[in-house]
């Protein structure tokens, strides 16, 4: 026998349950975290709720926010019966509506896209819900979010926008308010007991059964959770494989997959199948990502552990007939990173957060050409429209491209890299 093919023993069996199951469910407890907050993206259950504002260095509610779209959202309980949805019309302007299950698929996405500019009134059903007509979308969990993008083109858009956003409207039965689960921190008693709680509430679907068998030492998804069941040895093979987990999350669990200095999405982000690993990486640095389909996100790769040097000058060239490869939008994000590995923007003296095809006074070259400067120190006047800051301790960029056309999802545009200024 092989050393690969050496059993493991009772103590390894628990420690990769507790690793593959604290992976597994992840994406429930930040998502349940964002439901039961009562800022940001929670607030009322089945009730629309606005951020009547792009997003800046003072919004924290969830990692890698966007400075293009304005916010809507919805915490979504369908347990106690169906809500009806009525999307407004946007006309020419980019507008989306995910709804992503409680382990962050995006099973339906409304708006520009798939239901057009006109927009209309969806009935949303739970999973055991009878249902039947037209405009119904069955979710697979009970708890869902409901979270809106509406472009905001330029500052003189934004009355413009609000009021498309406004027109957002949501009907449905009184729920209770969500209780307050463990964060991600917690021990792992704590932890796995709010999993517990959370899978009971949102059953896996039947195409998760190897993994549930394989972690079912622990008793998730059963109600009936006690960690005081066991022993003092078990409980070191759980929080060894917890511990385990912890690191291998910060890895994202998606691969190398670097071109020209930027990371490309898999095809199945935002909709994981049984990519868990990778699943729990999004929920950690990107959580309720958009599949490709609808937005395509590339990180550059950075220096050390995809982080730039914020005290070093950087340059971004497209050439005229390079741009990228979008029927709506792309812009350029900047964030400084956290130390469990999620981001945010940074404070800086132009309140810049982003650089795109929308950005006031972006100046081309007389060729066509666009750069975008990107780094701490202020450069030259003439090349302060293109500027994005970043902080002096580093930064991670991230560059969103809406509605990718073709040529950008299979592969045949590919970004330029990002290159270090001449410092002598």
């Amino acid at each position: 026998m092989s050393s690969s093919q050496v059993p493991l023993s009772a103590h390894d069996q628990l420690r990769e349950a507790a690793r593959d199951a604290w992976l597994y469910a992840l994406p429930l407890i930040e998502i349940a975290m964002t439901r039961a907050s009562r800022a940001g993206f929670g607030g009322e259950i089945n009730t629309f709720s606005h951020a009547r504002n792009l997003a800046n260095h003072k919004m924290r509610a969830v990692t890698t926010p966007n400075n293009d779209t304005l916010y809507t959202s919805a915490q979504i309980d369908l347990s106690a019966g169906p809500v009806t949805i009525t999307l407004p019309a946007a006309g020419e302007r980019y507008l989306s509506l995910a709804l992503m299950d409680a382990y962050t698929n995006n099973f339906a996405i409304l708006g520009t896209r798939t239901t057009g500019p006109d927009g209309g009134t969806f009935r949303l059903v739970g999973p055991t819900e009878a249902a039947e007509g037209p405009n119904v979308v069955r979710a697979p969990t009970n708890h869902v979010w409901a979270l809106a993008r509406i472009l905001v083109d330029g500052p003189a858009d934004l009355e413009a926008a609000r009021a498309i956003q406004s027109g957002f409207s949501m009907q449905g039965p009184p729920a209770p308010q969500p209780q307050t689960h463990a964060r991600r921190s917690a021990p792992w008693n704590e932890y796995f007991a709010s999993v517990d709680a959370l899978m009971v509430a949102n059953p896996p679907p039947a195409t998760d059964l190897a993994l549930l068998r394989k972690v079912s030492a622990l008793g998730l998804g059963t109600g009936e959770f006690a960690p005081e069941n066991f022993t003092a040895e078990k409980a070191v093979a759980i929080e060894a494989g917890v511990a385990e987990a912890r690191v291998a999350v910060r890895r994202g669990g998606g691969g190398a997959n670097w071109i020209d200095g930027w990371f490309y999405p898999r095809a199945d982000l935002g909709n994981f199948g049984q990519s868990y690993a990778y699943r729990a990486g999004v929920a950690l640095a990107g959580l309720a990502a958009l599949p490709p389909v609808e937005a395509m996100y590339m990180r550059g790769r950075g220096e050390r552990g995809g982080i730039y040097d914020g005290l070093r000058s950087w340059r971004l060239h497209f050439a005229a007939d390079r741009m990228p490869a979008v029927d709506s939008f792309w812009s350029l994000s900047l964030y400084e990173a956290t130390a469990d590995g999620q981001f945010f923007f940074a404070d800086n003296p132009l309140d810049r957060y982003a650089i795109g095809d929308r950005t006031e006074g972006l100046t081309y070259n007389d060729d066509g050409s666009l750069d975008i400067w990107i780094g701490h120190q202020r450069p030259d006047e003439a090349r302060v429209s293109n500027w994005l800051p970043a902080p002096p301790a580093g930064f991670a960029l991230f560059m969103r491209a809406y509605l990718p056309k073709p040529a950008l999802l299979d592969g045949s545009y590919r970004l330029p890299p990002v290159t270090l200024l001449d410092e002598t």
